[in-house]
């Protein structure tokens, strides 16, 4: 099963949550508050997002976070890339040293295919994206998948 962790959704949420209103700066307790994650994680999770250049801070009573770039520039890959590491479906994905069969491997150029699709899906749905409603969203994933048929 594929499958993204829990921080990385929770990075999601978040972004979302900050993209509904990209010029306000927002403390770690707002984002907190408005999101019903628990404040360790936000933090931890705003650190990582901040570490990748997503979001920006500044410091002070009226300091907090804001997004480093447009909602619309920021696609949902970049997110997970920033919370997971590379995007890779196999090891071989990334590299030929994390796996014993490489080199007589047949399919890995297959894995590969599959790998770019995926990472080009991912890189099609934008924060502006996951802000819209359900209906919205599910014409968004429509003419993605119509982009790999």
């Amino acid at each position: 099963m594929l499958r993204i962790s829990k921080l990385t959704d929770y990075a999601i949420v978040i972004l979302s949550a900050m993209a509904k209103d990209n010029a306000q700066v927002q403390a770690a307790v707002e984002i907190s508050t408005a999101t019903g994650i628990a404040l360790p994680t936000v933090s931890k999770i705003l650190k990582l997002l901040l570490n990748a250049k997503i979001l920006s801070s500044t410091r002070g009573a009226k300091g907090g976070y804001v997004l480093a770039r447009e909602p619309e520039r920021i696609s949902v890959a970049a997110v997970i890339a920033a919370m997971e590491g590379p995007i890779a479906l196999t090891e071989c994905s990334i590299s030929n040293e994390g796996c014993e069969q490489a080199s007589g491997c047949e399919i890995r150029s297959n894995w590969s295919l599959i790998n770019q699709t995926i990472q080009g899906a991912l890189e099609s749905v934008t924060l502006e994206d996951m802000t819209r409603s359900a209906v919205v969203a599910k014409e968004i994933y429509i003419s993605v998948a119509s982009l790999y048929r």
